[in-house]
């Protein structure tokens, strides 16, 4: 297991799971024989058995979720509910509703998987993804996921630290940014059939923001393989950034010396800078991000509450921004 100390982006005790929830999570891991999960995510996958939803991960990935290594990441972060997390997010390539790439994924081929990498960097080629994360045992991170719409939620990823799969690729002194392409492939993604967005969904980080500890290579959520609709098979998550920057379903990694062009600045450059960093004193034209609403809430309850810097992840990202202009570098 994994030792971290505990971090200001950590919460408080009053968002501790519920005791009654954890012993039920154990209980099914000791009568089912399944795989080893972190303390936050058995009970939804518990709950996800009962509402049918698919769980067992493809052939080639099977073997890496037999043992999931336990992290504190948010250990004490209340985690939404699992049919919530899978069927109310934003995949575009599937369709522009929020429960569209649920509804419309269902078919999408996820093995093989291949990864091009390409560019600036001493091993580049055509990579199969379980040789990619092989070398890593996979770790349960619970993060807060915050969208620029101003809604929220918790959610347990199963990856590995993006670090760790780019140094294996030997970036020279080149590389100075990471690029990060999608799958194009409109016979499978309805979505990517209507205008809108430039295809293929691009996405970069820089060099330095790539490498930091908390960007995650996620190949699952709450246990298990990811849902198609929630970027399967391998995906971004950026936990301190707005979600659209956590690319889904990614087949192309390029290391490059310039700011690549993304697909969200390409669009609208007013609304969506290159860095989109959480930050509650810099409104979206249409959305204010002082707050947020966490889901799940309703018309009478939405469960607001009060949106931090860095999506609470200041402590561990905020010297990445040093001396920036946040509001320009938005």
């Amino acid at each position: 297991m994994l030792i971290f100390n505990k971090k200001a982006s950590d919460c408080s005790e009053s968002e501790v799971t519920d005791k009654s929830v954890y012993l039920n999570r154990r209980q099914f891991m000791k009568t089912t024989g399944g795989i080893v999960l972190g303390a936050g995510a058995i009970g939804q996958v518990s709950a996800a058995l009962q509402d049918g939803n698919p769980l067992s991960p493809p052939i080639s990935l099977k073997p890496y979720f037999e043992n999931i290594t336990e992290t504190s990441f948010g250990k004490d972060d209340k985690i939404s509910p699992y049919d919530v997390a899978t069927s109310y997010n934003n995949f575009y390539e599937f369709g522009y509703g929020k429960s569209d790439p649920k509804d419309r994924s269902s078919e999408f081929q996820t093995t093989p998987w291949t990864i091009t990498v390409e560019g600036e960097a001493g091993k580049t080629g055509v990579f199969d993804l379980e040789d990619i994360i092989k070398e890593s045992m996979l770790e349960e991170r619970i993060y807060r996921l915050r969208c620029v719409e101003a809604w929220s939620m918790v959610i347990p990823w199963v990856g590995v630290p993006l670090a760790d799969v780019l140094k294996r690729f030997e970036p020279t002194s080149k590389a100075k940014y990471v690029y990060f392409e999608t799958l194009y492939d409109p016979k499978q993604m309805p979505g990517q059939r209507s205008g809108g967005l430039d295809w293929p969904y691009r996405e970069g980080l820089r060099i330095d923001e790539a490498m930091n500890p908390l960007a995650l290579l996620a190949v699952g959520m709450y246990g298990s393989i990811l849902p198609n609709q929630n970027g399967a098979p391998v995906r971004l998550v950026l936990p301190w950034k707005y979600g659209f920057k956590s690319i889904k379903s990614i087949v192309k990694i390029r290391f490059v010396e310039e700011m690549p062009k993304t697909t969200w600045a390409m669009l609208a450059p007013n609304e969506y800078g290159f860095y989109a960093n959480v930050n509650p004193n810099v409104d979206h034209p249409r959305w204010s991000q002082k707050q947020e609403r966490r889901l799940p809430g309703g018309v009478l309850f939405p469960n607001v509450i009060e949106t931090k810097m860095f999506n609470g992840y200041e402590e561990e990202v905020g010297s990445l921004y040093a001396g920036m202009d946040l509001k320009r570098f938005y």
